[in-house]
């Protein structure tokens, strides 16, 4: 086994708008070409220690800029490894015709994992309840039917335009009762305010993980003090190269160096990752 990075933006820059791209600042030409070229991407993996990569890209024209362009992006970029990189591709709450979409993703782009923004796209996760957003019925069964894990992004966003009332991960506990057969993941897992509630989550349904990209490692225990008994359903992520994440491998120089029983490290960094995000052997 080797360590999986469950959350990587490998996304197309192009498309970010420039009020966004400011809080990118540390953005180098080096990291550009992280973005365009998946073999330097490998080989910075190789020299980082991470063996796999969860490529999160998603849909938000309202607030980052991203299209429905990022999935064929991705579905792309994987190809020069798509057993070590995993394509996570976006669809919007709203789409009209859910169903057939994600039959395309999965079948025809190879997309392994599906990312929802509520603070950045602007929708509760469980806006189907009371019918305001009927069509995510629709969107979460054919996810679960396709074994295809959705990816919620909980905790706060500094982007301009993000609207934070979104982000409370108790939205995602009516979808983990009404879905027990999605596998669902809470990315950041809520921080900086909501950490308690998706622990809470994470402990209540087997179907969801919590996720830990976005939070300075050495900081880790104080965000999620139940962290070693929660090991077994917890997945490491470093959000790199998002706002304060400068170098996968200083986040994972970071982890290790936690007060962690190995056994516990090892679950985070590399077992639980499997049972999310399965090996596929290229094509």
């Amino acid at each position: 086994m080797g360590v999986t990075d469950c959350h990587v933006h490998i996304n197309p820059l192009g498309e970010i708008r420039p009020d966004a791209m400011r809080l990118f600042t540390h953005i180098v030409p080096g990291t550009r070409r992280y973005m365009e070229d998946p073999r330097a991407f490998l080989e910075y993996l190789d020299q980082r220690g991470v063996e796999r990569a969860v490529l999160v890209n998603y849909v938000s024209p309202e607030v980052i800029g991203y299209t429905e362009a990022v999935n064929p992006f991705v579905s792309q970029y994987v190809k020069a490894d798509p057993e070590r990189l995993i394509a996570v591709g976006g669809i919007r709450p709203d789409h009209p015709d859910p169903e057939r979409e994600i039959a395309r993703l999965t079948e025809e782009l190879g997309i392994r994992a599906l990312k929802l923004h509520p603070p950045h796209q602007l929708f509760r996760p469980n806006a189907y309840v009371k019918g305001e957003l009927p069509g995510l019925r629709r969107l979460y069964d054919a996810c679960a039917r396709h074994h295809l894990p959705v990816i919620f992004h909980t905790g706060t966003s500094v982007f301009p335009r993000a609207r934070n009332r979104f982000s409370d991960p108790m939205f995602v506990e009516d979808v983990a009762v009404d879905y027990p057969d999605l596998t669902i993941v809470l990315a950041h897992g809520g921080r900086p305010i909501w950490m308690e509630s998706a622990v809470f989550l994470a402990r209540r349904f087997p179907n969801v993980w919590l996720e830990i990209s976005g939070v300075p490692p050495s900081r880790l225990l104080e965000y999620f003090p139940s962290l070693p008994r929660l090991a077994d359903k917890v997945l490491f992520g470093s959000d790199w190269p998002g706002p304060g994440v400068k170098d996968i491998g200083e986040n994972l120089t970071a982890f290790r160096a936690l007060p962690l029983p190995p056994e516990a490290q090892r679950r985070i960094l590399e077992e639980n990752p499997l049972r999310v995000f399965p090996r596929r052997a290229p094509s």
